[in-house]
């Protein structure tokens, strides 16, 4: 209750700074609009549907990339990270291409795919699937040699031994990195729909900013925070389901 009450208290004092600023003329309205012009903004393109089919498009887009960045990441890990020698030959790999931002890529995906949902869709992929696969090969890298050996006196099958031990031990880091993951699809996402020009919040804000509609582009921002917050709340609540074997 203490850590609800203090976060509450950080959101009114942020929401008080706000409403000082703009109403005090600290900052140009132009570019600080005031918390009641964006509640408007946001309530009258909730009503009229806008913002709700640009923020469908946005979720769809964040999903789909998470999702199969998850299937990729996990069965990619899983085979990196229980071989000693696989990890031995790609970790240099794998440490060179982690660091490369996705939106880099945005001009050699648009050269594939051209300026198609498709494009942006591989895009995301391939941003949100570094933290799941990285934390999938540690996960299954860090087994306890005892199991192994376990294991192999039980004659357990290669896959065997991934289904009933390696990922359960991995578990923890895998839904750790698809935590993170997500964060990073809708980071992608919403970079994507701005260069790409494709429908969704990205395209939304950065159409609002251009017209210097900053009550819009704030109502933008806010439900792009919500949809982070929302996402990420529902995935930790996943995450403790899934883990309640850990607590005694």
């Amino acid at each position: 209750m203490l850590s609800w009450a203090g976060s509450v208290a950080v959101f009114l004092g942020i929401m008080a700074l706000w409403w000082i600023a703009s109403h005090a003329g600290w900052i140009s309205k132009v570019f600080l609009p005031t918390p009641e012009a964006t509640w408007l903004s946001l309530r009258d393109g909730l009503d009229e549907g806008e913002l709700l089919a640009y923020s469908w498009a946005t979720l769809t887009r964040m999903f789909e990339g998470w999702l199969l960045a998850s299937l990729i990441g996990i069965a990619l890990g899983a085979l990196i990270g229980i071989s000693s020698t696989a990890r031995a030959y790609l970790q240099p790999t794998l440490e060179f291409m982690r660091p490369l931002p996705a939106s880099a890529l945005l001009p050699l995906a648009i050269s594939i795919f051209g300026l198609s949902p498709n494009m942006v869709l591989s895009v995301v992929a391939f941003g949100a699937m570094w933290p799941v696969l990285l934390a999938t090969v540690h996960g299954f890298a860090a087994v306890e040699p005892r199991l192994q050996e376990v294991a192999r006196c039980l004659q357990l099958s290669r896959s065997a031994f991934v289904w009933k031990v390696g990922l359960p031990n991995a578990l923890p880091d895998i839904l750790a990195g698809m935590r993170l993951s997500l964060t990073v699809s809708l980071i992608v996402s919403v970079v994507g729909e701005m260069i790409a020009s494709q429908p969704g919040l990205g395209q939304s804000i950065l159409l609002a900013a251009r017209s210097f509609r900053a009550s819009e582009l704030f109502a933008g921002i806010v439900l792009l925070g919500l949809i982070g917050f929302a996402s990420s709340a529902l995935l930790a609540a996943v995450e403790k389901r899934f883990l309640k074997w850990q607590k005694p």
